[in-house]
């Protein structure tokens, strides 16, 4: 027979593996930790040289506007437990309103991640937030995990409303550190919230751009452009 202690183990560490693992795979294969742009910054030094394997970015898109929307029935959860069971779960800021907070973070990201495109049809994106699923202050300081950041992304013509693209659901976790690491970044300034914005700010950035993988056009590309120091281009 088993025991209450063996169960409740048992039980724990069950827990602690759908914390730490990650959920529904990204959309567009979007990459857990990896750069925007693939090699980008050694292609740039290197004139036509080093781009074999370089992916680049492009925007297809000239954002004129976003609408950022947290419905009010996604649930949220204060509980200082390893994995509550709600849909917004958030402490990288002081108890509030999670819901402003979300959407505070995801204008923050889209801003960042679009910055730069300002060329082509000009579009307005509608993100609806449907997960953001962050750690608690007892997995944050002990074992660490996964944000889990998920959202539908639409894509709008920015003169007529039609849906040029969408809506489909995004994934964008990111591995949240725990224990020691967690203290130490938290120290550095690269906060819950930095980490978050950052994930995002990339998410937004390439599911609004194409892909340029034929050696010559990545060539030619970043003849042309200026990349940023985070490796996005325009």
């Amino acid at each position: 027979m088993i025991s209450l202690r063996s169960l409740t183990a048992v039980t724990l560490a069950l827990v602690l593996s759908a914390c730490a693992g990650t959920s529904t795979p990204p959309s567009r294969g979007v990459m857990t930790d990896a750069p925007a742009i693939s090699g980008a910054r050694n292609a740039s030094q290197s004139g036509t040289a080093g781009t074999a394997g370089t992916v680049v970015l492009q925007s297809q898109y000239q954002i004129v506007g976003a609408n950022i929307i947290v419905p009010q029935k996604l649930r949220v959860s204060e509980a200082n437990m390893f994995y509550p069971i709600a849909d917004i779960v958030w402490r990288g800021e002081p108890r509030g309103d999670r819901y402003r907070q979300v959407e505070a973070i995801y204008q923050e990201a889209f801003a960042a991640g679009t910055a730069k495109m300002t060329s082509g049809r000009k579009a307005v994106v509608d993100i609806e937030v449907t997960r953001f699923h962050c750690l608690t202050e007892k997995t944050r300081y002990t074992v660490g995990g996964v944000h889990s950041l998920h959202f539908m992304l639409t894509v709008r013509d920015a003169d007529t409303g039609v849906v040029i693209d969408g809506p489909r659901a995004v994934v964008a976790d990111v591995k949240a550190a725990g224990g020691a690491q967690a203290i130490a970044e938290d120290d550095m300034g690269m906060t819950q919230r930095v980490v978050v914005v950052q994930r995002l700010s990339e998410v937004i950035h390439r599911e609004l751009s194409t892909k340029i993988t034929d050696p010559a056009l990545v060539s030619r590309f970043l003849e042309g452009q200026s990349l940023s120091p985070a490796g996005l281009g325009g």
